[in-house]
């Protein structure tokens, strides 16, 4: 078995706390995981469960109060600004709105070829790593010339993803990069982060609130709840067979395509909750 590519351990992050002498927030309390090369691992949970503050930790964006973020073997947790650009290379992410993350005023030629120039790759090579950028992820030549208002959402996450595929990372952070589109669109999109993955090695932390979505994608899936992994596992095994009381929860809220078996999860998920409540009331 190969050594992880990233390593997190007993990962804590605190903000300050709102007000005068309050108490700091503290959003991730003791955190594990590791990622191994070639490996996606999904991180689930919902809205303020922490997950995206550990995406943005790995990232650089968020502080680490306490515990460790090791990259291939280097302890990445404090970084100096310059530091964390030279690993920029390495690491990339997709974030969850593709119009925001792309300059409007910029044709995609210009988009993608940024991050090249700023690395001295030459005018010439950046254009033809453009080119092949853009058959990467599916676009057509001609969409160099083009601005990201032209293109629809699930193509302008392409370009996304192909701008952070631009410097050739091991490593990829997807912060909720399909939760914007439609269902159908989502599955082309994911069916895609596959493709480049089978085809470069590329390992990814996928961050999601759809149980469903890291179903599809994931080797390993960690649950969050209130800042603490509370399950984590196969994929396979965490997302149809879940343990905990909370990915339950998730399993059962997710929507299903026959109602019968919808209305049976309503039910099983009625009497979780029931249960939950009587058990913290005795």
């Amino acid at each position: 078995m190969s050594a992880p590519l990233l390593e997190v351990k007993d990962l804590v992050v605190e903000y300050p706390g709102k007000g005068f002498r309050a108490e700091p927030f503290r959003a991730l309390k003791g955190v594990s995981l590791d990622i191994l090369p070639g490996e996606t691992v999904g991180l689930v949970g919902e809205s303020g469960s922490g997950k995206t503050t550990l995406g943005r930790a790995a990232l650089g964006l968020a502080p680490v109060t306490e515990g460790t973020i090791h990259y291939d073997g280097k302890d990445i947790s404090h970084l100096a600004r310059r530091q964390r650009r030279a690993l920029s290379s390495e690491i990339q992410v997709v974030f969850q709105d593709p119009y925001s993350s792309l300059n409007p005023s910029m044709t995609i030629e210009q988009i993608l070829a940024e991050p090249l120039t700023v690395a001295g790759v030459s005018s010439t090579e950046a254009k033809s790593r453009v080119r092949d950028l853009l058959d990467q992820v599916g676009l057509p030549a001609d969409a160099r010339s083009r601005l990201p208002r032209e293109f629809s959402g699930g193509q302008r996450q392409r370009v996304a993803i192909a701008r952070a595929l631009a410097l050739r990372p091991r490593l990829i952070v997807c912060d909720e990069p399909v939760s914007a589109l439609d269902l159908s669109t989502q599955a082309r999109v994911l069916d895609l982060f596959i493709e480049i993955q089978e085809r470069t090695g590329v390992a990814y932390l996928f961050v999601t609130h759809d149980l469903a979505v890291v179903r599809h994608i994931s080797h390993r899936v960690a649950v969050m709840y209130r800042g603490e992994i509370v399950e984590y596992g196969d994929g396979e095994r965490v997302t149809s067979r879940p343990e905990h009381p909370y990915t339950q929860r998730l399993f059962m809220a997710a929507p299903v395509p026959d109602p019968d078996k919808q209305e049976e999860r309503r039910i099983a998920r009625r009497a979780l909750l029931d249960s939950e409540a009587a058990q913290g009331a005795a």
